[in-house]
């Protein structure tokens, strides 16, 4: 599947889905991170995919949207805008209705739970140590696995979404944010952390 046919099908399967820079719970830039404020007042259930580790989508999205920058807001399929259309939305009343509408078109799911997770991920990665945080459509999945040693940032990303490629086509997992680290690293996070240090990653 190309990345213009995975867009295409991202929309589809999410009446209500956001591109944007970062994730819902730690937005990377101020105009997603704003736009995540104004949607989360709604209490409307969103999709969402973070551009900054989906590179192909970060680049060809702009081509099929005709919108240049991020974030963009997609509802049914259709581009609503970025950060100040949906401020103007919230603004002036239309944007809880425009969200409701999409909201209740949207095929209920089965609820996945992290023993779903754990399960699809050590099928491919058996040794692994799986944490996940978060809920909805805001579910952080940290893997630990020896099998990353050696391996990009990206490689290892595509390692965990290969084993997550079943939920993901059939909208029982939304799209989800990916940190993988070796032991070694892991260990080396949970340290500085309990030192109150900055971890910066080169990866």
């Amino acid at each position: 599947m190309n990345t213009e046919a995975k867009i295409r099908k991202q929309l589809d399967e999410n009446p209500i889905i956001l591109y944007m820079k970062g994730t819902p719970t730690q937005p990377q830039c101020g105009f997603s991170g704003k736009t995540v404020a104004l949607l989360n007042e709604t209490n409307i259930q969103y999709a969402y995919v973070n551009v900054l580790e989906a590179p192909f989508i970060r680049e060809k999205l702009p081509s099929i949207s005709q919108w240049p920058t991020y974030p963009q807001l997609f509802v049914k399929g259709e581009l609503i805008g970025g950060c100040d259309i949906v401020e103007a939305m919230s603004k002036n009343g239309s944007l809880v209705p425009l969200l409701t509408q999409a909201e209740s078109q949207t095929s209920e799911h089965t609820t996945v739970t992290v023993a779903d997770l754990e399960h699809w991920i050590n099928a491919a990665l058996p040794e692994a140590q799986i944490n996940v945080t978060g809920e909805g459509c805001s579910l952080v999945i940290t893997v630990i696995s020896e099998r990353f040693t050696d391996l990009s940032a990206l490689k290892r990303q595509q390692l965990v979404l290969a084993s997550l490629t079943a939920p993901l086509a059939t909208g029982e997992l939304h799209a989800v944010s990916i940190n993988a680290h070796t032991p070694i690293e892991w260990q080396n996070t949970l340290a500085n952390q309990s030192t109150g240090l900055l971890q910066i990653s080169l990866n």
